[in-house]
């Protein structure tokens, strides 16, 4: 799920934070946050579904 196009570094992670704060009152699940390795990774956060299917915010 994109949540944070074009940001990068703190704003993009503080971007995808918020989007998995509203995730969660929705009834997902956090699993595991992936802090920014560039130039390869932007970070991101992964997350399951109510009914137990990840995805991941990017």
């Amino acid at each position: 799920m994109r949540a944070a196009p074009g940001l990068e570094g703190e704003a993009r992670m503080a971007a995808l934070e918020a989007e998995c704060e509203r995730l969660l009152r929705l009834g997902a699940t956090r699993k595991r946050r992936h802090e920014p390795k560039p130039p390869m990774s932007g970070g991101f956060i992964a997350m399951t579904d109510p009914e137990g299917d990840e995805f991941c915010l990017d």
